[in-house]
């Protein structure tokens, strides 16, 4: 009998997990688009593709928030809160560290936790991954957004029927279609599937590569007609050490000749002994600034101020904590935070400067996402100094982001007003700036 699906807690919503196999090493499965845990298994060659990665791992699948068993919240789940998820379910299942494995839109995810949390990463592998769903300047195999609005569409309307099948698995029987369209209907509904497809189109973690330091391995076959095999390249060239496979096939589905994905995989896994964590890690930086503060403690006198400034400290570090972030130091007229994702990071800087204005003091904040280097409990590297220079540039009464944190946070409700492009001091090429309004 399989195991029993089980629920984590992600903040208020309940994720359906499965913990299969019992191999030495942790393997955490994040699936494209959508996914069902029991009827995953229903297909005999799916089922096998699940069974060998429990023969040399403990497997832990699970179905992301708004498909399959797990919970369905209104509105677009954005990258950053999917990867709490991957952490609520590995924290219920006593899972340290784990080698994530993330297929189609499930690699873009497993980029980010990787980089995000390496000491909880052993490797990384990806398999028909992108780096991101839209046309950029460095990236010419992704759609235009009226392509892609039109693609959310026919997904929606094709759902009770192909769901997306002959794009993703054309060499599918009919048996294995028969699947499909059941998997799919359970896993979301219509609407569901054009929202996830509409939120898909706006993933980019292209900036986010160079930050993996961990084994990677990237899978991808040659005439994918989901994603392009120069995705795939794309992400293993910018990531330190990966290795590329370049697979035969067109089909972009795991279960079309599963041995052919799992052999390198296993010798992988199996072969490659875990890491440690450096002392490198990705991180969304948030820097205060107090706008005026020489002239503020000039007029209330230095007792007035002093006492201004240590409550608004204190009131301040409150407000990190409440948004998970880790207070690392406070400045002469600021403070500076890190947060595991840029979206905690932004609200914690408009919340303080909505604080700040309460108290009849004006601040200007700057946020970025890089990797960043921990120097016992304070942080340095090229990220910080650019997060710093983020803060001078803004106006009094703005919380500025960088291109970065902008495309990290699609989907996440912020509103972000283009500040045009900057020069940043100390660093090279004009940044496009942001500011969040609301």
């Amino acid at each position: 009998m399989r195991p029993p699906v089980r629920y984590a807690k992600s903040g208020t919503l309940n994720i359906a997990y499965q913990v299969t196999g019992a191999g030495p090493r942790d393997l955490v499965l994040i699936s494209g688009f959508v996914s069902h845990l029991d009827l995953d298994w229903a297909e005999p060659r799916h089922a096998y593709f699940l069974e060998r990665l429990g023969s040399f791992s403990r497997l832990i699948r699970f179905d992301k928030r708004g498909t399959g068993l797990s919970d369905r919240p209104g509105g677009l789940p954005d990258l950053e809160t999917r990867m709490d998820d991957v952490r609520a379910v590995m924290d219920s299942v006593g899972s340290e560290r784990a080698v994530l494995f993330g297929y189609s839109e499930g690699g873009a995810m497993a980029i980010l936790f990787a980089a995000t949390y390496p000491e909880r990463t052993a490797a990384l592998v990806m398999y028909g991954s992108f780096a991101r769903r839209l046309v950029g300047s460095d990236y010419p195999w992704g759609k235009t957004p009226e392509a892609r609005a039109a693609y959310a569409l026919q997904v929606e309307g094709d759902w009770g029927w192909e769901a997306d099948m002959q794009a993703m698995c054309p060499s599918a029987d009919k048996a294995m279609a028969r699947w499909w369209r059941e998997r799919s209907r359970a896993a979301a509904s219509p609407g569901a599937a054009r929202a996830l497809v509409e939120m898909n189109s706006l993933v980019d973690v292209r900036d986010i590569l160079p930050a993996v330091r961990v084994p990677t391995l990237v899978l991808h076959r040659r005439d994918d007609r989901d994603s392009r095999v120069e995705e795939g390249r794309y992400i293993a060239d910018r990531i330190g050490g990966a290795n590329f496979v370049e697979l035969a096939g067109r089909d972009h589905f795991v279960s079309i000749d599963p041995d052919q994905i799992l052999d390198p995989v296993e010798a992988f896994v199996t072969g490659h002994r875990p890491a440690h964590a450096g002392n490198r890690m990705l991180a969304t930086i948030l820097f205060v600034d107090i706008v005026d503060s020489t002239r503020r403690a000039i007029a209330l006198g230095d007792r007035k101020w002093v006492a201004a400034l240590t409550g608004f400290h204190g009131a301040a570090a409150e407000q990190v904590e409440r948004y998970s972030g880790r207070h690392v130091n406070t400045t002469g007229d600021g403070l500076v935070a890190t947060f595991d994702g840029p979206a905690r990071a932004v609200r914690c800087g408009c919340a303080v400067r909505d604080m700040a204005r309460a108290s009849d003091l004006e601040v200007r904040c700057g946020v970025h996402t890089a990797e960043i280097e921990l120097r016992g409990a304070d942080i340095a590297g090229i990220g910080v100094h650019t997060g710093a220079r983020i803060a001078e540039l803004a106006d009094p009464g703005e919380v500025w982001v960088s291109r970065t944190v902008k495309d990290l946070v699609a989907g996440a409700g912020l509103r972000l007003e283009d500040r045009g492009a900057h020069r940043l001091k100390g660093i090279d090429d004009n940044w496009t700036l942001y500011a969040a309004t609301a």
